[in-house]
């Protein structure tokens, strides 16, 4: 694409520039320079990444019964959401459409393991609390502009679980945080989860080896723990302690065929 049709789709999908870099993982002062046409020979990768974002529109969102992906981005709801194909993967938040690219293997099994570790110490308790792991859909804010998926999540309110998904906030919730999502988990997710009333809320990135720990409910937050640590799960009064060396062990692998 030129850069005189990426401002004309621009204009068409109703995009900020906010959104484009959010969506192309671009810094924002890159995405206005190029698309206000102030840097003229942009480097290949950077022409990419904004065709990624504001090239023709993915063969789902065409082939919907009803034609859909015509609106603005901040302006679709779950009625739109509902239209996509269930063997594909988005999250809808305050009305806008993010695609989620499939996860690593390394993020399974940190998300599975982590989840057993959770189920098992609400068995041994006979505790109410439910821990669920994508997918599963949250409805988040109980309206119809906001449905994320995160990947592990604790709930003590069951009336909260309806059958079609988590009707309000999760007391606890982990995003595993890969190359593509690290933005939107790390700052719209975070002020999603925070505002909506989630009591505590875990990101880790499995390629710097760090455990992000925000403590919503005590105002204790950012905590930053290694893969060396064991990091208490505070809903539960630190009863439950996740040891990320033993997570570690059992990722490993992958880091040394990466080495």
């Amino acid at each position: 694409m030129t850069i005189q049709e990426m401002q004309e789709r621009k204009r068409e999908l109703g995009y900020t520039y906010a959104q484009i870099a959010e969506l192309s993982g671009l810094p924002l002062g890159t995405v206005q320079k190029v698309l206000g046409g102030i840097t003229l020979t942009p480097r290949y990768e950077t022409i990419l990444a904004l065709e990624r974002v504001l090239g023709e529109q993915p063969s789902y969102m065409r082939e919907s019964a009803v034609p859909y992906f015509v609106k603005k981005q901040g302006e679709y709801t779950l009625e739109d959401y509902y239209k996509i194909p269930d063997d594909i993967r988005v999250e809808l938040i305050d009305g806008v459409i993010y695609d989620m690219s499939s996860p690593t293997s390394a993020h399974q099994i940190i998300g599975g393991y982590i989840y057993s570790k959770m189920l098992q110490h609400v068995l041994d308790k006979k505790g109410t609390c439910l821990p669920m792991i994508a997918p599963i859909d949250v409805q988040l804010d109980c309206d119809d502009k906001t449905m994320v998926e995160p990947d592990v999540v604790i709930v003590c309110d069951r009336d909260k679980i309806i059958n079609r998904c988590i009707y309000g906030a999760p007391d606890f919730i982990i995003e595993v945080l890969s190359k593509s999502t690290k933005k939107k988990d790390s700052v719209i997710k975070l002020n999603k989860y925070l505002n909506a009333g989630v009591r505590e809320y875990w990101m880790i990135d499995p390629m710097k080896k760090k455990v992000i720990v925000y403590d919503f409910e005590h105002e204790e937050y950012p905590l930053i723990y290694g893969f060396d640590a064991k990091v208490p799960v505070g809903i539960w009064d630190g009863e439950l302690v996740i040891d990320f060396a033993e997570v570690y062990e059992h990722v490993r692998f992958l880091y040394e065929r990466e080495e």
